[in-house]
C-alpha cells in the first residue's frame, strides 16, 4: 500500500474513532434533572426514629409499620402556584401526601401513556418511594400539599431525575 492511501486509512480511522467517543459521551452523560418551578415549601417538623414496629386494628382496619435501622420523619407543607411543578423526582422511602387546597396531577416516569392521576383538595395519596414521578399543578388556584415522608436517616428526602420522556411536557 502507498503512503497516500495508509495516510487516508489512518485520517478516516481518527475520524471514526473520535465520531465513536463523542457518541459514546453522550450516550453515558446523565440527562439534567427537571427542577421544581413554581414551588414553596415550608418545614413543618422534622424528627429521627430508631427501628419503628407498630400495628394496630380496629374493627375491620388494620396497619402496620415496620422499619429496619433509623429514619428520619420530614413534614412540609408546599404550595404550586398554577402551572408549576415539583419537576421529576423520586424518594428514598414513602410520603402520604394530601391535598389541602387546588388540584394535584400526578404523572409516572414508567407509565408509557402518560396518564394523568388527579387528587382534589381533601384526599391524598401515597408515594411508596422509588418511583420516578412529576406533580403538577394544573389548574388556576394555588396547589397547596401537606406531605409526611419517612426516608433513611440522613438520607436526602427528594432525588431529582431526568424528564423520563414520556410525557412530551
Amino acid at each position: 500500500m502507498d503512503r497516500k492511501r495508509m495516510r487516508a486509512m489512518a485520517v478516516s480511522s481518527s475520524v471514526m474513532l473520535a465520531a465513536a467517543l463523542v457518541v459514546l459521551a453522550v450516550a453515558t452523560t446523565p440527562a439534567a434533572a427537571t427542577p421544581a418551578t413554581g414551588v414553596t415549601s415550608l418545614a413543618i417538623a422534622q424528627g429521627s426514629f430508631l427501628d419503628i414496629d407498630t400495628k394496630v386494628k380496629t374493627g375491620d382496619w388494620k396497619a402496620d409499620l415496620l422499619t429496619k435501622g433509623a429514619s428520619d420523619l420530614f413534614v412540609l407543607q408546599n404550595t404550586i402556584q398554577p402551572g408549576g411543578s415539583f419537576g421529576w423526582h423520586s424518594h428514598p422511602g414513602p410520603s402520604l401526601v394530601i391535598v389541602k387546597s387546588g388540584t394535584a396531577t400526578l404523572y409516572f416516569g414508567a407509565d408509557p401513556s402518560c396518564t394523568p392521576h388527579v387528587v382534589t383538595a381533601g384526599n391524598g395519596f401515597v408515594d411508596s418511594g422509588g418511583d420516578v414521578h412529576v406533580v403538577r399543578n394544573e389548574g388556576s388556584e394555588a396547589l397547596v400539599t401537606i406531605v409526611t415522608s419517612l426516608v433513611p436517616q440522613g438520607a436526602t428526602r427528594r432525588i431529582d431525575q431526568p424528564d423520563p420522556g414520556n410525557c412530551g411536557f
